[in-house]
């Protein structure tokens, strides 16, 4: 894919290699505002909308070719009016940019405003173009070998080229926001997707503070050593058997006139392989388990964000990061646990690893930092899949405002949320026998346990009453990756989770 895509500046002076429109289904008539263009094309739109293969489907990219004029054109589908969102645009943006892709094409000229009819505002409507360009555009070949000449393809001259894109003016900041937006995504991607046998929790750790000092974050390490000091219990025991030592990963953003205010606390688990531990995962269950980093890399890609747009908020970002393997060092069923705040846990179930690891960083940072909300996301749960599949990330926040902020900004950003409940039952369930919680209280309530045991760990009050700080968990389980090409997203993981942090801090 391309190397770099940036947004032309000042007006359009130089020849594009394509045009883009924008067509919504049910008529085979040109839209008026496009009349002057297909005049330019001497009636290649027109023709086109008429042929009866012609599809205006949403996300269905159509080329036409001129005689004179433009040469060649994109009809962008954007399917029924009453059914266009945002992510309808990301969609029809990401289609477009493969089909550029396809075509060689160096300069794209998006004519989109006539086509839209204000039907989005257009700030809108560049975050959501720029968010289909940046997130189709991500290819993870680091790993690729010479097999088929795969290493020609993916290493060739076409992945280092550049697109250059021409927008009307309104849409042009957005669109350039999100593209920096979407570095931050593809670095968690790429973070996501790096495999096991390199991504350690050493390698996290030397790459977070490498892009820390890059655009910069502050960013500190609380090692094996110091973390025994703190009695993280549940970070040590989920990584006592990692080939590497297990480690927190601490990065703040502290803008100007800002650095004594209450921050915002992102928390994102980061266990960079997961075998289950002794309550060893089925071999199907097992592939794909480097993607139970994906809360953790998330974070990291809302922290480089927020550093690149210098949002003017206070932001801490926590990621601790284990390797959950198997060893006569690893913990067992039955261990009993003493976590930062000195809540004692009986463990249960070593595959419920993810709530240890969190709830230390989360006790932890509420003493350290004494933020203003917290916010933590982890592939934390099957449960969650099971209750809302693969379309949203299950979220669980007593606080109305901040719930409201999220799903307002999982609606702009695509990356929707569905609330859960979470109520002191779900609390009571979690009490242990011979320590105070277990990790784990078998099958009622699944997708709810993991946040019931981690609002033990927020705030002032615990671990005796329900967190008394804005505090929200996020369950991005059935969400984190994609099992096969769909939509915006190559398989693979999908950096969920940046866009919807970055605009939630925007808002803020």
């Amino acid at each position: 894919m391309y190397r770099r895509i940036h947004v032309a500046s000042g007006t359009r002076a130089r020849k594009p290699d394509v045009v883009a429109v924008a067509i919504f289904a049910g008529s085979r008539k040109l839209q008026a505002k496009y009349a002057t263009l297909d005049r330019q094309a001497g009636g290649a739109l027109s023709q086109a909308v008429k042929r009866p293969e012609f599809s205006a489907a949403a996300g269905v990219v159509t080329a036409a070719y001129a005689d004179r004029g433009v040469r060649r054109l994109f009809l962008v589908g954007l399917g029924d009016p009453k059914k266009f969102t945002g992510t309808v645009l990301r969609r029809a943006s990401a289609g477009v940019l493969r089909a550029a892709f396809a075509a060689s094409v160096r300069r794209l000229d998006w004519r989109l405003g006539p086509g839209l009819n204000g039907r989005l505002p257009a700030a809108e409507a560049g975050r959501a173009i720029g968010d289909g360009l940046a997130i189709a555009g991500f290819k993870f070949n680091a790993f690729r070998g010479k097999i088929d000449g795969s290493s020609a393809h993916h290493r060739g001259t076409r992945d280092v080229s550049q697109l250059a894109v021409d927008i009307d003016a309104p849409m042009r900041e957005g669109v350039k926001r999100s593209l920096i937006v979407g570095e931050s995504v593809n670095l968690a991607r790429e973070l996501a997707a790096t495999p096991p046998n390199v991504a350690h929790p050493t390698h996290i750790a030397a790459t977070c503070r490498a892009m820390a000092r890059r655009v910069g974050l502050r960013c500190t390490m609380i090692q094996e050593k110091r973390a025994r000091q703190l009695n993280m219990g549940g970070l040590l025991a989920v990584g006592a058997a990692g080939s590497k030592p297990p480690v927190l990963i601490c990065m703040e953003h502290r803008p100007r006139g800002k650095a004594n205010d209450r921050p915002v606390l992102l928390v994102g688990k980061a266990v960079t392989f997961d075998t289950g531990g002794y309550c060893l995962k089925p071999p199907g269950s097992m592939d794909g388990m480097k993607y139970d980093k994906c809360g953790g890399m998330a974070v990291v890609g809302a922290m480089h964000a927020v550093a690149q747009l210098k949002l003017p908020v206070r932001v801490v970002g926590l990621i601790p990061t284990a390797e959950n393997m198997v060893s006569r060092r690893a913990y067992r069923p039955s261990d009993i646990l003493t976590m930062a705040n000195g809540v004692t846990v009986e463990v249960t179930n070593t595959d419920a690893e993810g709530r240890l690891i969190l709830a230390d960083a989360l006790a932890y940072g509420c003493k350290a930092y004494r933020p203003r909300a917290v916010i933590d996301l982890a592939t934390l749960t099957g449960g969650v899949v099971v209750a809302l599949g693969r379309h949203s990330a299950g979220l669980f926040c007593g606080d109305d405002r901040l719930r409201r902020h999220l799903i307002e900004a999982g609606e702009f950003t695509g990356e929707r949320l569905w609330p859960l409940p979470l109520w002191d039952e779900h609390r009571e369930q979690m009490r242990g026998t011979h320590g105070d919680l277990v990790n784990s209280a078998g099958r009622d309530a699944s997708p709810i346990q993991g946040a019931a045991f981690l609002s033990h760990f927020v705030g002032d009050r615990a671990p005796d009453a329900m967190p008394d700080i804005p505090w929200a968990h996020i369950d991005i389980a059935g969400v984190s990756d994609v099992k096969q090409d769909s939509g915006l997203y190559c398989k693979g993981p999908t950096g969920f989770g940046v866009r919807l942090l970055v605009r939630l801090l925007e808002k803020m």
